[in-house]
């Protein structure tokens, strides 16, 4: 009972930690975008591309260092991540560039859409997929050196 009870602390605070480190993300690429959208003429697709990659980027290492507390093998987790992102991507830039251009909805309401919609999809990818065997094996790795010296 005791040990459902810190599990489920321990889970709740993974969570925590991915909404914080994400919304983080999500500042970098809202202001990215928000530039990118101010100081060019470039059409949705392509600032809301390289916003994204910029949050990626970002939120990757965050996540795998502090969230799941990962020692997989980083290059697995990122071709894992990088498929998500492979039917994310191009799901959301189709749907938000129909939104932006094609309806006349708000480009900065679109993209935090695309934000929220990513935010829960990729925690539960991330968990479950990327890194579901490998969660706070960093720290564990980090004991068992300990313990042969």
């Amino acid at each position: 009972m005791n040990s459902e009870k810190s599990n489920k602390r321990k889970e709740a605070i993974r969570g925590i930690k991915f909404v914080l480190f994400s919304i983080s993300a999500g500042v970098i690429e809202f202001v990215s975008f928000a530039l990118l959208d101010g100081l060019t003429n470039w059409q949705y697709w392509l600032k809301y591309l390289i916003a994204l990659v910029l949050s990626v980027i970002w939120n990757f290492t965050l996540n795998r260092q502090f969230t799941f507390r990962s020692a997989g093998n980083i290059p697995i987790a990122m071709l894992k991540v990088a498929l998500f992102y492979a039917v994310f991507t191009p799901v959301s830039t189709i749907l938000g560039n129909l939104l932006a251009e094609s309806y006349g909805w708000n480009e900065l309401l679109v993209t935090i859409l695309n934000m929220a919609v990513n935010l829960v999809t990729e925690y539960l990818y991330d968990r479950f997929f990327v890194f579901g065997k490998t969660i706070d094996t960093k720290k564990q790795r980090k004991s068992a050196k300990s313990n042969r010296s």
